[in-house]
C-alpha cells in the first residue's frame, strides 16, 4: 500500500506551490512502476513538498497531473518509472501544448529522469544517480538549484506517439523475451542476477539466439527515406559517408532480422544499441540488421558497448522513413513490447526536449 497522502486524487485540489519559481520541482511518478513502491515513495516526500509529489495509476490520473504541472508552470519535471513513464508523461505534456488547447503558447518544462525502473535507458544517457541515495540526491540538486547541465534530445514521433526508440525484429523478440526472462526465471537466488544486465544477456542467450537458430531470422523489407529531407548512410566513426538519399528515394531494399531506430544511444543497462543517436540535431539513428545469431553471441560484448560495426549492421542518419517489411514483425516503443507490425513511420518530432544531465555542461 503506497503512502495515504499520495492516494490518486485530482492534484487540482492541492494549494499552490510556494517558494523561489526556479527552483520548483515536480516529481511525478507511476505507481504500477514495480521500483516505485512505498519504500521510495516516503523516501522522496523527505526531500519533495507534498504538493509537488505526484502518483500515477491511470490514463486520468497523468491527464489531471500534466494539468497541474502545467498550471503551476513547474520549470523542471522529475518521471520515475522507467523509459514507458517518461514517454507517457511527455506525451500528455504536449497534447496539453497543442495549438487549440487550453495550454497553447506554454512551454514544455524540462525532465529529469529517475533510475526506477526496468532498462533505464533514458537514466543511463543522462547519467541519473542510482539506488535510494542517487535518487534523493538527483531531486535535492535540481531543487537547490545545482543542475550541472541540460541536454536537449530529439524524439521521435510514431502513430502520433513521442517516444526516443522504436523497432521491428529482433530488438523487438529481445524485449519480449526479457520480460520472459524476469517474469519465469527471476526468482529466489536468480532475482538479482536475471533482473539487471544479467537479464537481458540470460534473455539473449536462452531465448532470442535459440529461437533465430531454429527459425529464419530474415525478412524481405523496403525503406523508402521521407520527405522530411535527405539521409545519409553513415559509417564506423559515425560520419555521414557516399552521396546523400534523396527524399523519397529508396533507402534499403533487402531482407533484414531488425530495422530500429532512436536519438539516444541506449535501449537499457548500458546497452549502447545506437552509437551515433545524438550526435545530428533534427535527425534519428536508424540501424539495419543483416546478422546470424551464432554471430551475434560472439560478438556480443561489443555490441552492448557499441563498438561493433560488421557488415550486416547498417546505419544511417535521417529525418523520417517508411518501413515495410513482407511479414509482420515484433514491434516495440520505447522498450514496450508493441504487438506485432509490418508496416510503420518514424519521423523526428519537430519540438525536442531538454533534459537535465548530471554529468553535462550548461548549453
Amino acid at each position: 500500500m503506497l503512502v495515504q497522502p499520495l492516494r490518486s486524487v485530482d492534484p487540482r485540489q492541492v494549494p499552490s506551490v510556494s517558494g523561489s519559481p526556479e527552483n520548483k520541482v515536480a516529481v511525478l511518478l507511476n505507481a504500477n512502476a514495480r521500483q516505485v513502491d512505498a519504500r521510495v515513495v516516503k523516501s522522496l516526500s523527505h526531500v519533495v513538498p507534498e504538493q509537488d509529489l505526484f502518483l500515477s495509476r491511470s490514463e486520468l490520473d497523468c491527464k489531471r497531473i500534466i494539468q497541474t504541472v502545467l498550471e503551476r508552470n513547474y520549470p523542471v519535471v522529475f518521471t520515475g518509472g522507467g523509459d514507458g513513464t517518461f514517454q507517457g508523461f511527455v506525451n500528455e505534456v504536449f497534447r496539453q501544448l497543442e495549438p487549440r488547447s487550453r495550454f497553447a503558447g506554454k512551454r514544455a518544462p524540462r525532465f529529469g529522469v529517475l533510475k526506477l525502473g526496468t532498462g533505464n535507458g533514458l537514466a543511463s544517457y543522462l547519467n541519473a544517480g542510482a539506488g535510494d541515495d542517487g535518487i534523493l540526491q538527483d531531486v535535492v540538486r535540481a531543487r537547490t538549484g545545482e543542475v550541472p547541465g541540460y541536454k536537449r534530445m530529439d524524439l521521435l514521433l510514431v502513430d502520433g506517439k513521442r517516444t526516443a526508440f522504436a523497432g521491428l525484429g529482433v530488438d523487438g523478440k529481445l524485449l519480449n523475451d526479457y520480460i520472459w526472462v524476469k517474469s519465469n526465471l527471476a526468482k529466489g537466488l536468480l532475482k538479482k542476477v536475471m533482473s539487471g544486465p544479467g537479464g537481458y544477456f540470460s534473455a539473449v542467450a536462452l531465448k532470442t539466439v535459440p529461437h533465430y537458430l531454429m527459425n529464419s531470422t530474415w525478412v524481405e523489407c523496403e525503406i523508402t527515406n521521407g520527405r522530411a529531407g535527405e539521409a545519409y548512410r553513415v559509417g564506423p566513426d559515425g560520419k555521414p559517408m557516399g552521396a546523400p538519399i534523396a527524399p523519397g528515394q529508396k533507402l534499403f531494399q533487402g531482407r533484414l532480422m531488425m530495422a530500429a531506430a532512436a536519438t539516444m544511444p541506449y535501449y537499457g543497462y548500458g546497452f549502447r544499441m545506437f552509437p551515433f543517436a545524438g550526435e545530428r540535431r533534427g535527425m534519428m539513428h536508424l540501424r539495419l540488421g543483416q546478422l546470424h545469431a551464432p554471430n551475434v553471441l560472439a560478438n556480443l560484448p561489443k555490441l552492448w558497448a557499441g563498438r561493433w560495426f560488421p557488415e550486416g549492421i547498417k546505419d544511417f542518419y535521417a529525418q523520417e522513413v517508411h518501413i515495410r517489411f513482407a511479414t509482420a514483425m515484433p514491434f516495440q516503443l520505447g522498450g514496450d513490447a508493441a504487438g506485432y507490425r509490418q508496416d510503420v513511420k518514424l519521423s523526428v518530432a519537430p519540438e525536442p526536449v531538454e533534459l537535465v544531465d548530471f554529468h553535462g555542461s550548461m548549453h
